[in-house]
């Protein structure tokens, strides 16, 4: 039996009238109340005060989470990622696995092809209060951004966390579970419902409308009052592969007009979202894609046969210029050969030659008009070219790069224009790696700040254990809140063992980022709200 959407307006609604009955007292200056929370509930295991006002420079500090995707349990038809951001019925009704993979697991398509590569495994589903399979590392289709885990990492000192609104129509119409509608649109449009019922929900633990940490902004200055307020501003940005129904269909860039383009950015900007990507995993009629390698390249280049009637075109190119991942030639398992087979390719450096179409030049410059945000990760070097061609020649610095998915040679130019680029939560080996090869162009562009884009929620997958380098309790970054090992049921979690299971362990990786990396790294961290806020005030700056 399919899960039913949860009716959150109501659920809230009710919430707050109960808890508004509650005396709260006016707390000191800087202090958090104690919340009204429902019992039971996870732990957060964090004691201190979140730091409130800003650095001596007069800039705002904090780490900066520019790509995660918090409620996807609303994408991809429901049935995707199990477990719910939050519920009002308490976390039990939350942290829930999907009805469609049966009492053992055994019928968890995406969740046996992400864990084990094969369509069949086992997992125990149980959930609440045990937890003794997920959420982890490496399980990709269970919630790991209960939002009392992503307090624990406001409480550590995150500031800024871009929440990405994302589906993908055929997983969505492939995935055995599927209750909600495929549209990529629809999905986003829940989401978003899903992102303002966590404020009120928050909120209402707080006192009432306003008092609440989970903050959505609309513009950079009131971004930084929240961050300045020592709470968490919570952006709303969109990464889909077909945007206003712009997809294609065998190299025919006819899914959608320009009409329904400036109508659905004037639906999502009237919604809050102020950041988007033009294209994500499958060509589309807005731009064409940097592909994904090895068998998660053959995969998703069959579902974007399955979805545009043609595999990706692949061209060898110089390897001295911006160019995309070669896709490889990974022969598929046997349990997989009813997938579509993609061509061989070439070896060596490729390109996609499908670059930025009319119609993503339109919506490049429609998004210049309105001032939001623009990220070039996932697409093809030559449409990346492109659009930064377009934004340098309007001097327009509201450009991102939010999860190391664009070529690195792209970067001096991100950075001229007064951009933005964060690196995927790689492991520390790997994230300590891409921060000192990325040096110094961040250097010559006088740049001092660095943050990550987890992709949480995004079938990335997240850190493995750490190997014992992280020793609790410890202190965060910003040395004023102790940590202890996160409990959840009758589940403790130790990032030492654990890896980043969770979003609630995002300060354990960072404590490990600065045990390995030293201080210089963390304090670069420390920065990152200060720099993506500067990003955006250029954005707002450069519109009509």
């Amino acid at each position: 039996m399919r899960r039913p959407r949860r009716t959150a307006a109501l659920t809230i609604t009710a919430l707050v009238a109960v808890l508004s009955a509650a005396t709260f007292a006016a707390p000191a200056t800087g202090a958090v109340p104690d919340p009204v929370l429902p019992t039971p509930e996870s732990e957060v295991n964090v004691t201190g005060e979140p730091f409130t006002g800003t650095a001596p420079d007069g800039g705002v500090r904090g780490y900066v989470d520019a790509h995660s995707h918090m409620f996807m349990e609303d994408g991809i038809g429901g049935a995707a990622v199990c477990g719910s951001a939050f519920s009002p019925a308490g976390i039990a009704d939350a942290l829930r696995d999907c009805d469609a993979h049966g009492p053992h697991g055994g019928t968890a398509l995406l969740e046996n092809l992400t864990r084990h590569g094969s369509p069949f495994g086992t997992h125990d589903t149980t959930g609440w209060p045990t937890f003794a399979d997920w959420p982890a590392h490496d399980s990709l289709t269970h919630q790991q951004m209960y939002y009392r885990w992503v307090e624990r990492s406001w409480r550590a000192g995150q500031r800024v966390l871009v929440n990405q609104l994302t589906s993908n129509g055929l997983l969505c119409s492939i995935n055995p579970g599927t209750y909600q509608d495929c549209d990529e649109m629809a999905a986003i449009r829940l989401q978003i419902e899903d992102a303002y019922a966590l404020q009120d929900f928050v909120d209402a633990q707080y006192g009432g409308p306003g008092e609440g940490w989970f903050r959505i902004v609309t513009d950079s200055a009131q971004a930084r009052q929240v961050v300045t307020e020592g709470k968490l501003a919570v952006v709303l940005g969109v990464e889909t592969s077909e945007p206003f129904g712009c997809k294609q269909t065998l190299r025919v860039f006819d899914g959608c007009t320009r009409s329904d383009i400036s109508a659905g950015l004037d639906e999502l900007y009237d919604l809050g979202v102020r950041s988007m990507f033009v294209c994500h995993k499958f060509d589309n009629a807005l731009c064409g894609v940097r592909f994904d390698t090895g068998s998660t390249g053959t995969i998703v280049n069959a579902g974007q046969f399955l979805s545009t009637g043609t595999f990706w075109q692949v061209r060898s190119c110089p390897a001295d210029e911006p160019h995309d991942n070669n896709p490889g030639n990974i022969d598929l398992p046997e349990e997989l050969d009813w997938l579509p087979v993609p061509p061989r390719y070439p070896s060596g450096t490729v390109c996609n030659p499908y670059g930025l179409t009319s119609k993503g030049e339109y919506l490049v410059e429609e998004l210049m008009e309105r001032g939001m945000l623009i990220e070039v990760d996932h697409m093809s070097a030559k449409a990346a070219d492109r659009t930064l061609g377009m934004l340098e020649e309007a001097g327009y610095g509201g450009v991102l790069s939010t999860h190391s998915w664009t070529d690195e040679r792209h970067l001096d130019r991100i950075y001229a224009l007064g951009g933005f680029a964060t690196m995927y939560g790689h492991d520390t080996e790997g994230l300590i790696a891409e921060y000192e090869r990325t040096a110094d162009v961040r250097a010559r562009h006088d740049v001092a700040g660095v943050g990550f884009g987890f992709d949480m929620n995004g079938f990335g997958g997240t850190p493995d254990p750490s190997d014992g380098r992280v020793a609790y309790p410890f202190t965060s970054l910003d040395g004023g809140s102790t940590l202890e090992r996160q409990v959840t049921g009758e589940r403790t979690w130790d990032v030492n063992t654990d890896g980043v299971a969770h979003y609630g362990l995002v300060p354990d990786y960072l404590e490990d980022l600065r045990v390995t990396g030293g201080e210089v790294l963390t304090d670069d961290v420390l920065r990152g709200a200060e720099y993506y806020l500067r990003t955006w005030e250029s954005a707002e700056s450069a519109s009509p």
